[in-house]
């Protein structure tokens, strides 16, 4: 017996008509007659008098009519049940900084609009650092920009990201157009964060790409502090786009690399789907969706979207 066939039954009674049950059910009159001749002969019993005005329950069908009834009533309590589930318990997301900057407010406000009753819990750290967390299941999804081999992790490649050069004004020399080369930076003062950083790696791995050393004269793995030191003036510094946007009005140079191997890679990482809970399902489905948007609405400066041509 399926719950279909119950469906249809159901609404061939409120009709009084084959016909026009087939019509609401959008099935053919013939295969809604079989479904019922099915579920007929399955209960070795006639549930319906077929007349040329239409159809009447017989008494077994009225016996059957209020149980078939109370089964798609609990059918559709089992489905509302589920997706209650689904849409509650807790979840924790981590972001590195940079990314958080842009990524962090826009997905607490899709998570409290579209499942209010998920507990978010973000944890803001170095990208190396949320790998090792994800690692030990103490998180369930991160934004990475690295791999390490050998994970059991779902990977979902996001966006790209060109890299800029954020300078104090009496540094600039070299950012006289919005675009720049490695090659063109010379001997600008930097500052960046430490090795343990993806940034750094990623930066590093560019300039030794092109034959070149940068002049790194301090180290902050802090974003906020490293962005008070540039503004200070103190040095400049190489930043994705996010990053970038933090300049505001305070009067720095900022300046997209253009060469075409700089840049750095935006990775959904989540553990394996089967030891992930309804609720981090939920919450990876909307980091997907936040940062197409985001890309989309040009609110994330120098990312291209790559992930639906990764699918």
């Amino acid at each position: 017996m399926e719950l279909r066939q119950l469906r249809y039954f159901v609404k061939i009674i409120e009709h009084g008509s084959l016909g026009r049950a087939a019509l609401e059910l959008d099935v053919g009159v013939s295969a809604l007659s079989q479904q019922i001749a099915k579920l007929e002969n399955e209960l070795s019993t006639r549930l319906l008098n077929r007349t040329t005005t239409g159809v009447t329950p017989t008494s077994a069908g009225v016996a059957f009519l209020h149980h078939a009834q109370l089964s798609l009533r609990q059918a559709e309590n089992a489905v509302l049940a589920a997706h209650r589930g689904r849409r509650s318990g807790y979840v924790t997301v981590g972001l590195p900084p940079t990314t958080a900057t842009v990524l962090a407010l826009p997905l607490i406000n899709a998570m409290r609009e579209h499942y209010p009753d998920i507990q978010l819990h973000l944890v803001e750290m170095l990208s190396g650092h949320l790998a090792a967390q994800l690692n030990a299941r103490q998180i369930d999804l991160a934004i990475l920009f690295q791999l390490e081999g050998g994970k059991r992790w779902s990977v979902t490649p996001l966006l790209d990201e060109k890299l800029f050069v954020i300078s104090p004004p009496h540094l600039a020399q070299a950012l006289a157009h919005d675009s720049v080369q490695l090659a063109d930076l010379g001997q600008l003062p930097l500052v960046m964060p430490s090795a343990q950083h993806g940034l750094r790696s990623t930066l590093m791995a560019a300039f030794e790409r092109s034959g070149l050393a940068p002049n790194i004269t301090m180290e902050v793995d802090g974003l906020a502090v490293l962005m008070n030191a540039v503004r200070a003036g103190h040095a400049a510094t190489i930043q994705p786009g996010a990053a970038a946007a933090l300049k505001g009005e305070s009067g720095l140079r900022v300046a997209q690399i253009s060469d075409a191997h700089v840049g750095r890679r935006n990775l959904l990482a989540t553990l394996a789907d089967d030891e992930l809970s309804p609720a981090a399902l939920a919450a990876r489905r909307v980091i997907v969706d936040v940062a197409r948007r985001l890309v989309a609405e040009r609110h994330w400066p120098g990312a291209t979207w790559i992930a639906d041509q990764s699918t």
